[in-house]
């Protein structure tokens, strides 16, 4: 079966564009990731690939990417993960907010490609990597190695939230800051989050079937998220 090069599906299927909410950072978006992904299938012979997610700025992670610009000092000179990073907006939105470090976390090996290529687009560093942070063990990211812990969009399935949340609480209870970015996605488990802002994401009938998500920035609850106050409400 031909192999997929990520870098010549990203530059040849997609535009760099600037995102709605986010217009300081521009991304490689595709206009229709779902035709997208079924091109990519019939190119590789397979109907297993992962979905484009890297290809679309998602209304959660628009969210979080204004909610850390807009608020700096909620990742400034901190060691920061995005988990489920897809295009690594979340990502760069924390560089450009003044994270010392920033590694952006995908098992999609197309998706590593697209942080990096995006993160050059925007002239900020971050590194990629398609290790699968969510089934280490306990001890493995020592509070050290991740002041922040980010994530957007990644409660659409069971399984996947739920190691997203034991991830997320167990960084909390080591004092890092944890800052989700959602709209109420079928597995979001509200009740053991508190909110912190809400935008209203628009331009997103392509990949939610409406123009507009009021999407929320939440953290789970006990955790300080870094001391910063919650943003007002646009």
């Amino acid at each position: 079966m031909p192999e997929l090069d990520p870098l010549t599906v990203i530059l040849g299927e997609t535009h760099l564009v600037p995102v709605p909410l986010v217009p300081e950072i521009r991304l490689y978006q595709a206009a229709d990731p779902i035709s997208l992904w079924q091109r990519l299938e019939v190119a590789a012979g397979r109907t297993d690939l992962d979905p484009p997610f890297w290809a679309a700025a998602w209304a959660g992670g628009q969210a979080l990417a204004r909610y850390l610009l807009d608020n700096p000092d909620t990742v400034k000179d901190r060691r920061v993960i995005d988990i489920a990073s897809g295009s690594g907006l979340v990502a760069i939105a924390a560089a450009m907010a003044g994270a010392a470090m920033v590694t952006a976390y995908d098992i999609d090996p197309i998706a590593a490609a697209a942080v990096a290529a995006n993160a050059e687009a925007n002239c900020v560093p971050i590194r990629a990597s398609c290790d699968n942070i969510l089934d280490h063990g306990e001890g493995d990211f020592p509070a050290a190695d991740n002041d922040a812990v980010l994530v957007a969009d990644a409660f659409y399935q069971r399984d996947l939230a739920a190691k997203v949340m034991r991830f997320l609480e167990r960084s909390g209870r080591r004092g890092a800051t944890v800052l989700v970015g959602d709209f109420g996605r079928a597995f979001l488990p509200v009740e053991r989050l508190r909110p912190l802002a809400t935008y209203a994401v628009g331009g997103l009938r392509a990949v939610e079937g409406t123009d507009v998500k009021h999407t929320t920035i939440w953290t789970p609850r006990g955790n300080g998220a870094g001391g910063v106050p919650p943003a007002p409400l646009p």
